[in-house]
């Protein structure tokens, strides 16, 4: 059964993991839309690459169900890994073999013809800019080379979905930013990425919802907008073009506070469209002039401080 749009690509309920005295995962709930990018954010420890681990059929949950691409996780995990594709937190890679030999290594387990396995070899090492270094060995490949290389090889035998375990860790700035337009590419020809990652940053740019896990609960789900409203210090920033308009806009907005650049006012506010809208018919109303105006929400990195108490963990915006 194909993943279709009436149905989640992604639906986990309760999932429960421990190992030994440790509970890795406590009851983790997780729904992903089809053709989306769905980022499980947390520290190190915190529980994701299990997750996927079980989701991927690589383990087995001690409770709780799963279903990715419409099939059962236990019932029917050929179908699962049939329809998925995973890219861990270390390369898979074969250092000794070519980038070349490598697609066609992974074409053959996926059983396909022969011609059509060096047809799609050679698209990928197209599509992943690998063609003058597609007969080197992997070992000569860069960082950023060897997952590009290695994502290559999930995407050999097309799944629909794809876990994206740590993609990028260890990537120069540059190399990290190639990969999210791979994964921005791939969102857009209707695959669904489930992307685990530690970096804040990433989460930001890529995600279409978030969810937050935390020692193996999630704590928080939701688009990015969505959490940083959840976090008290957001603003709206006016700014006036005279003093008589400041004052007018003083005696209406009675939380407002002077911003320390001239001229301008400082306004508490969600930033969601529905207080902007009350603001602005206020100044309306009464036709105060605004000069400018800006929207200050806080970001990832006070969300995930402020939603896990947490001041050491190691999420990073870098």
């Amino acid at each position: 059964m194909a993943t279709t749009q009436s149905q989640p690509a992604v639906a986990a309920t309760g999932l429960r993991k421990t190992f030994g005295d440790h509970v890795v995962l406590d009851g983790v709930d997780l729904t992903v839309t089809p053709g989306s990018v769905f980022s499980l954010l947390g520290a190190n420890g915190a529980g994701k690459t299990t997750t996927v681990k079980i989701l991927s059929t690589l383990i087995s949950a001690d409770g709780g169900t799963a279903r990715v691409g419409g099939h059962d996780v236990v019932r029917e995990p050929d179908a699962v890994r049939a329809a998925i594709g995973v890219t861990g937190q270390f390369s898979a890679v074969d250092n000794l073999l070519t980038g070349e030999e490598n697609l066609l290594l992974m074409a053959d387990l996926h059983h396909l013809a022969r011609g059509e396995g060096r047809r799609r070899a050679a698209e990928l090492l197209e599509r992943f800019d690998l063609v003058e270094a597609a007969r080197k060995p992997a070992i000569t490949y860069s960082g950023g080379m060897r997952r590009r290389l290695d994502l290559a090889m999930t995407l050999v035998g097309s799944p629909r979905v794809i876990f994206l375990d740590e993609p990028t860790a260890g990537l120069d700035p540059r190399s990290r930013r190639g990969m999210w337009q791979i994964v921005r590419e791939l969102v857009a020809d209707g695959v669904t990425i489930f992307l685990t990652t530690q970096y804040l940053e990433e989460a930001d740019e890529l995600a279409d919802r978030i969810a937050v896990l935390d020692h193996g609960r999630v704590i928080a789900e939701g688009t990015e907008d969505e959490l940083k409203r959840r976090i008290p210090g957001g603003h709206v920033r006016l700014r006036f073009a005279e003093q008589k308009a400041l004052d007018a806009a003083r005696r209406v907005l009675a939380h407002a506070a002077p911003d320390n650049d001239a001229l301008a006012l400082r306004v508490p506010s969600d930033g969601s469209v529905r207080s902007l809208k009350t603001l602005i018919d206020q100044l309306d109303r009464r036709a105060i002039e605004v000069d400018e105006l800006s929207v200050h929400t806080p970001d990832l990195d006070d969300v995930f401080l402020a939603l896990t108490g947490a001041t050491n963990e190691k999420v990073t915006t870098r």
